[in-house]
């Protein structure tokens, strides 16, 4: 679920304007768009986020688990806000997507559907200055009551409305009424990192590997997370990334969309029981990050044997980002909107 969450707007302004972007996206790409063979292979291309929850398709891919399945997979690193329609214009065929978004695109009619589930929880982590943790007497180690009634009167990054219900949740939790919290609204995560070390800002929330990062560089301390934050934990939170596809797609090609989970699931397996590969692997996506960092980060995440789906397990995820503000109002998952069908039995 992370942080990722689309600009308010209009639906017909808001798809009209993703579509011409996933175009412009396909023709400069046109050798990933689309199915081909090639060596006796299927070549599908998947979009994905640049982000921790990329591992078990980046893990599938260098341990050849998707050819093993007769699969040629290019990866294309999509934004949140062009992802449905890169899906619905052909231009990516699969896309390793947020619950967040996902339930905002089927709550919008686009005809996706999701096929697996390859990652658990929200890798969040609350990072302060480490002028505010001197201040406050704040560690790593701080009871998360303690970070909460510390953030009284200070001033917050904010880069979406998403990262503001994650910090909300956690003063909630613990009887600090969030308007009590002063945001400065900045454009991405990077920016608030760089806002944080300028001391502008007091502390931010995000996805990690970024505020890790940031303590490593010795600019701030992290002070919450979802091993020490029960509102973030992976019983509360739920799903963190999952595999949709487009319902024409899945109809048309069943047996690739088979193939393609079978591998990833692979990919989330090998993942939980092969950390050291995991990061080497990672890194070279992740390009910068350093070793720890990334290990720490991708321990933050529930990468699980099965990449099945339940109804108590979106559920969780629904009440989550309801808690969050994320949602559209009265968003639903109709059951025809996700399944099992195609993962290994």
């Amino acid at each position: 679920m992370g942080n990722r969450q689309r600009r308010p707007g209009s639906r017909k302004g808001l798809r009209a304007g993703a579509l011409a972007a996933a175009l412009a996206l396909c023709s400069g790409l046109l050798a990933a768009c689309g199915s081909s063979e090639a060596d006796g292979l299927t070549e599908v291309t998947v979009g994905v986020g640049g982000n921790v929850f990329d591992t078990p398709m980046r893990v599938a891919a260098e341990k050849n688990f998707f050819r093993a399945q007769g699969l040629d997979v290019k990866f294309i690193s999509l934004t949140a806000s062009i992802g449905a329609a890169a899906l619905q214009s052909d231009s990516v065929q699969f896309l390793n997507d947020s619950p967040n978004d996902f339930l905002t695109a089927v709550s919008r009619k686009i005809p996706e559907i999701a096929v697996s589930m390859d990652g658990g929880g929200n890798p969040l982590g609350l990072i302060v200055s480490t002028k505010f943790a001197a201040e406050h007497g704040l560690t790593s180690q701080s009871p998360p009551e303690a970070v909460a009634k510390a953030l009284v009167g200070s001033t917050g990054g904010a880069s979406s409305a998403t990262t503001k219900g994650q910090a909300g949740l956690l003063m909630q939790e613990y009887g600090v009424d969030p308007a009590s919290v002063h945001y400065v609204a900045l454009p991405s995560p990077a920016a608030d990192k760089a806002s944080l070390a300028n001391n502008q800002i007091d502390w931010f929330v995000t996805s990690e590997p970024i505020p890790l990062e940031v303590q490593d560089d010795g600019d701030g301390v992290v002070v919450a997370s979802p091993d020490s934050v029960p509102a973030w934990s992976l019983p509360r939170s739920g799903y963190g990334q999952v595999v949709v596809v487009r319902q024409s797609f899945a109809d048309e090609n069943s047996d690739v969309v088979r193939r393609f989970v079978t591998a990833v699931e692979q990919g989330s397996a090998y993942a939980r029981t092969h950390e050291t590969e995991a990061v080497n692997i990672m890194k070279k996506t992740l390009t910068g990050v350093p070793d720890d960092v990334l290990l720490a980060s991708l321990r933050l995440v529930d990468w699980p044997e099965k990449d099945t789906m339940s109804a108590e397990g979106w559920n969780t995820s629904m009440t989550f980002l309801g808690k969050l503000g994320s949602l559209p109002k009265n968003t639903k998952l109709p059951q025809s909107s996700w399944t099992n069908q195609y993962l290994p039995q």
